[in-house]
């Protein structure tokens, strides 16, 4: 199951004020395949496609802290 926190569903809105959009599929895409994956303590970051995906796996659960811009 995937799940956004508090902030990244806030994150939408306040990256379009900055005329960055981004559709929550390409975020779970980027999670699911992604190009590049690290992990650093609990967190797990992945890229793909210009979006950075910061996240955490618990048990069959996928929560999305945060996400944001790449080049």
């Amino acid at each position: 199951m995937l799940y956004f926190t508090k902030y990244a569903n806030k994150k939408f809105e306040l990256l379009n004020k900055y005329k960055v959009y981004f559709r929550k599929e390409q975020i779970e895409d980027a999670i699911n395949t992604p190009e590049k994956i690290k992990k650093k303590g609990k967190n797990y970051f992945a890229h793909k496609d210009g979006v950075g995906v910061v996240y955490e796996k618990d048990g069959g659960e996928v929560k999305v802290i945060t996400f944001y811009p790449i080049k």
